[in-house]
Formats: structure tokens, C-alpha cells, sequence
């Protein structure tokens, strides 16, 4: 990998992640969370103004990947720092900034993130959590499923739709609802998922907030949400890069020492060559995420939409494949807890569903880049 891909200040961090990632055990998420903040990790994105370390999506993405090539990926840094982080830095008050972007970046806060529902899915247009005006406060009533975190978050970013006084049309806002507000119930989601973070489903019952609970302008819409919506997309890239690239290490390690008819495994075309495959199309992965983050980093939001997308698409390809083929390399052995590959399998399809379907993205792709006519 050369300078003109990654800098050496980007080297330097993520020799210093593995190191770190890899050396925490994976006991308790909160204290490795806590561990990591407190040496830059968490905060990296955030502004040094408000103790962050300045950078941006794209050193983010470096830590979290690194963290789940080490198999110690924390699912909430997709959540906390980058969409919520991100969306405060860009458009909340110096107030809302000042309250959360510090607490963010040292460890002392999280932050959930609020937008798919029930009858919505992928469809943001169909959102309706809906926000009213009662004299200078704001009342939100709706629902919310699959939010991560809420137990351990100190508030959620809930996406909700509030009426264009001009043309009486709903359009997205962005709310923040700290945990303990009244009316607002959470109830845990039964998931078959191997995971520290649970997803839980948000009852908002005429939740009742102060005008300071809006972030940024009510009339920036779409604006605002994407500016979260598109780091969500590379972080989930990096998220599945990480783990894909920590099941193919455990398989090339296993290949390499173990022997049938006294030739190691992986000296067999058979074993080695779909494993190289996996490795390629991580490599490819990771170069869109890249692209992306530094579109994003750079202010292209329309440029940074189309590559995050690509980058989510390939890296939730790569990852299930490279989780396959590495449960496969291990035969037998890749189903017992004692290599810790089998509960990957499931894992591994999030990168693919979440936070879009891999079919809508090919949606966006064949309607925003090639120009084909919507079928919908």
C-alpha cells in the first residue's frame, strides 16, 4: 500500500489500533469502548474544538475496521461518533455541540440512531414518526425498529417528519430524545444475532421536547439526514472489511498449519485459491471505502453518496464470502466455538441487509448513475 493511497499518518494509526484491538480482550464492549476513547480512537472524526481528534470518515473507518479485523468491532462507533457525531458537528447548535461532541469523543456518552420503521423499510419517504409544534415545544409520536443500542445510549437521534408551513408536505428533522423522557419506551427485539449490541423496537408516545431538541435548520431536510446517512454507509463498509478480513485470517492460519496426507491444506488450489478470491475482493472493497470517505471528508456529499454506496454494496459481498469460505476452509472445525467462526455467519449478513438492502442499492445505482427509469 503506497503514501499516495494512505498516508503514513493513516499507517501509523492503524498499526497502533491492530496493536491496541488486539491485545483488549473482548470481554465487556463497554470498557474496551471506554479504553479506546480515551486514546483518541472513538473521537477521531470529531472536531479538536470540542475534544475530538480532528480527522474525519476516513480515520474513523480505519479504527473501526482495524478493531474487526482484530475481532473486536464495536458496532455502535457506526452510531455514535459517525452518524450522530457527524450530524451535531455539521448542523447542531453551538449548545447541542458543546453538551454532546465531548462527552462523544472521551466515552462518557453514546448515542442511538432512530430512523428505520415498521412500515417504512428502505423508504425514507414513508417515514411517519411525525413532529408538531405545541406552543415552543415539540411533540413526537411514533415508531422505531431495529435502533441498536438504546439500553446503553444516553439519548437516540430519532428521524421524524414535521409539516412544510409553505407547501404542507412532511419533510424530515432530526430530534434528540434523551433515554429517560417520558413516553418514550423501548422494547428489546429477539434477534438470532451473536452480538454485545441489542436492537430494540422505540414506542414515542406524544414524547414531549424543548425547541433545542431539534438539530439544525427545520428546513434542511434531506440535507441533514444524508450528511449521517452516507458516513453510516462507509462505517458499515468498514465494519464488514474488518470482519471479513478477520474470518480469512483465521482460515490462511489454519490452512498454512493444517496437514492431510502430510501437505499442509492450503497448498491445494482448492483451499488456497478461493481464499486468495476472498482476499482480493476486501482489498477492492476497502479501496471504495476510501474513495468514499474522502469524498465525504472533502465536502462532496453527492460524490461521497454514490461511492458509500458502491463501498457498502462490495464490502457486504466480500465479507459473506470471505465468512463462508473461511467456515469452509475449517470444515467441521469452522462450527465450533472453540475457532469462534460459525457465529460469524450471521453476523456476516448484516453488512448485507443493514442499513440497506443490497438491492436498493443496486436501485441507486442503475437510477442516480446510469439513468434508468425507476421501477417504483
Amino acid at each position: 500500500m503506497t503514501t499516495l493511497l494512505e498516508p503514513e499518518t493513516h499507517k501509523s494509526l492503524r498499526e497502533a489500533v491492530s496493536a491496541f484491538a488486539r491485545k483488549h480482550p473482548r470481554t465487556d464492549n463497554r470498557e474496551f469502548w471506554q479504553a479506546a476513547a480515551k486514546l483518541g480512537y472513538i473521537g477521531v472524526n470529531l472536531p479538536e474544538a470540542y475534544g475530538g481528534g480532528g480527522g474525519g470518515i476516513s480515520e474513523l473507518s480505519l479504527v473501526l475496521e482495524e478493531m474487526g479485523a482484530a475481532g473486536n468491532p464495536l458496532l455502535m462507533m457506526i452510531v455514535s461518533p459517525a452518524i450522530c457525531g457527524t450530524v451535531i458537528s455539521r448542523f447542531g447548535t453551538e449548545s447541542q455541540k458543546r453538551e454532546w461532541l465531548p462527552a462523544l469523543a472521551d466515552g462518557s456518552r453514546l448515542m442511538a440512531f432512530g430512523i428505520t420503521e415498521p412500515d417504512a423499510g428502505s423508504n425514507s419517504h414513508r417515514i411517519t414518526t411525525t413532529a408538531r409544534r405545541d406552543g415552543t415545544d415539540w411533540v413526537l409520536t411514533g415508531r422505531k425498529v431495529f435502533v441498536s443500542g438504546v439500553d446503553i445510549a444516553d439519548a437516540t437521534l430519532v428521524v421524524g417528519r414535521t409539516e412544510d408551513a409553505r407547501t404542507g408536505r412532511l419533510k424530515p428533522c432530526l430530534f434528540i430524545v434523551p433515554r429517560d423522557t417520558p413516553g418514550f419506551r423501548r422494547r428489546p427485539i429477539d434477534m438470532e444475532l451473536d452480538a454485545e449490541e441489542k436492537q430494540f423496537e422505540l414506542v414515542l408516545d406524544d414524547v414531549r421536547l424543548p425547541a433545542d431538541a431539534l438539530v439544525g435548520d427545520e428546513d434542511a431536510g434531506l440535507l441533514q439526514l444524508f450528511a449521517g446517512l452516507n458516513p453510516e454507509r462507509v462505517m458499515t463498509a468498514a465494519f464488514g472489511i474488518g470482519m471479513g478480513r478477520h474470518a480469512l485470517s483465521r482460515a490462511v492460519e489454519y490452512a498454512r498449519e493444517r496437514t492431510v496426507w502430510k501437505t499442509p491444506i492450503g497448498a491445494h488450489q482448492a483451499i488456497a485459491h478461493p481464499l486468495a478470491q476472498a482476499h482480493i475482493d476486501l482489498e477492492l472493497a476497502r479501496l471504495m471505502m476510501q474513495k468514499a470517505a474522502r469524498l465525504y471528508d472533502a465536502g462532496d456529499d453527492i460524490g461521497a453518496g454514490e461511492a458509500a454506496n458502491m463501498a457498502k454494496y462490495a464490502a457486504g459481498e466480500a465479507c459473506v464470502k470471505a465468512v463462508d469460505q473461511a467456515v469452509h476452509t475449517l470444515g467441521g472445525n469452522g462450527l465450533t466455538r472453540e475457532y469462534g467462526l460459525a457465529r460469524l455467519i450471521t453476523a456476516s449478513r448484516v453488512a448485507r441487509i443493514a442499513p440497506v438492502s443490497r438491492e436498493m442499492i443496486l436501485n441507486y445505482v442503475s437510477h442516480q448513475t446510469l439513468g434508468l427509469p425507476k421501477s417504483y
